[in-house]
This record gives C-alpha cells, sequence and structure tokens, in this order.
C-alpha cells in the first residue's frame, strides 16, 4: 500500500488515480499509524514553502515522515520534493525536513535570460545523470511535466536526472537512501510519468 500525505498541500485526487490507474492500492491519510503500516509514502504539495512546512509541522507528522524514511521508500512531488531538503529561500529563509542536503532557491536568482519565464512551466526533457532503479521503465531524455518558481541546488551528491532551462540546469530527481523527489509531477506527465509510479511501486 501507498499512503500519500494529506497535510491540506496538494492535488491528492489526481496523484491517487494515477496510482490507482496502475492497479495500486492507495490511501490518502494523515494518521502516523497508517504512515507506519503502508509499504511507501509519497509526500505531495503545491504552493509557497513556509505555508506547506507550517501546515505539515501542524499535522504532527514530521518526526513520523523522519522515522518511515529509514525504514521505506518515501518519495516527495514538486514541493514535498523541496521540503525534503535542509532549508528554502522562498520569501525568507524555511528550514527543511534535513532528508536530503541541499537549498531550494529562486530560479530567476539564476538565470541569465531574463526573458526565460518563471514559473518553469510546461513539457522539458529530463537527463538522467545516474543511473537508478527508479528509471527502471524510463528512457534518457523523456518529457515530463513541471510547474515551479523555485528549484533545489547544491544537491550534486542527490541528484539523479536533470533538466535544461536556459542556462540552468534543474534538479529534476533525487535520491538519497530510501529518499526520492521528483520536482516535476509524475501524475502529470503522461506514460513516462506512470512508468516512473510503477517503477517507485516496486523499490
Amino acid at each position: 500500500m501507498i499512503a500519500i500525505v494529506d497535510y491540506g498541500v496538494g492535488n491528492l485526487f489526481s496523484l491517487s488515480s494515477s496510482l490507482k490507474s496502475l492497479g495500486l492500492e492507495t490511501e490518502i491519510t494523515r494518521d502516523p499509524s497508517a504512515l507506519r503500516s503502508a509499504d511507501r509514502v509519497i509526500l505531495p504539495g503545491v504552493g509557497a514553502f513556509g505555508d506547506a512546512r507550517k501546515k505539515l509541522e501542524d499535522t504532527g507528522l514530521v518526526p513520523v515522515l523522519r522515522e518511515e524514511a529509514r525504514r521505506k521508500p518515501l518519495l516527495g512531488i514538486c514541493l514535498g520534493m523541496q521540503l525534503l531538503f535542509d532549508r528554502s529561500f522562498e520569501y525568507g529563509e524555511h528550514d527543511g525536513l534535513h532528508l536530503i542536503s541541499g537549498e531550494v532557491a529562486d530560479l530567476r536568482e539564476d538565470l541569465a535570460d531574463p526573458a526565460l519565464k518563471v514559473p518553469h512551466m510546461g513539457w522539458n526533457s529530463l537527463h538522467i545523470v545516474k543511473d537508478d532503479p527508479l528509471f527502471r521503465y524510463f528512457q534518457d531524455g523523456e518529457y515530463v511535466y513541471y510547474v515551479h518558481s523555485f528549484y533545489a541546488r547544491n544537491c550534486d551528491a542527490a541528484t539523479l536526472g536533470v533538466s535544461r532551462y536556459g542556462n540552468v540546469s534543474v534538479t529534476g530527481a533525487v535520491r538519497s537512501g530510501n529518499v526520492y523527489g521528483t520536482q516535476f509531477h509524475p501524475e502529470k506527465s503522461g506514460s513516462a510519468g506512470l512508468r516512473l509510479l510503477r517503477a517507485f511501486s516496486e523499490l
């Protein structure tokens, strides 16, 4: 069973529907016992880092997620991935979950071309830089769907895949131990995204 963390942030229905289309058992929950009994956990997220971090803290699930991340595969998606890092500089500085070393910064700070739009939104090819079972059914260069204005950096040790946006190498997928993250939305990335979710379900 895959537990999807419900903390008031994220498109839970779309993600749950994608997993169910693969024949996978899912549960949307904020119950600590359900997270502990699940085989895998997904942390979704959309919106601002600080607000999401506070909502997650308010659920009391932060220590549970840290504990379970040592025992089973955990996948953060979009803002959920960003929360896995040490800190974010989105409208101030905010503490992350410290599950992956690195930081989250404004994409505009590093883009050389001011004409490029932020948020980085739409389809972009993902280039695999480190082989991993997450890419068992994924081909290098396949297109995935992004919607984000901030991105993870200073995290080369954990980076599995990147997408180019202007001069910036956008961190698209990461891993540290059992902890995975995708900046793109697999549930919105067509067949490629579904195949990646299937691989996650088999980790």
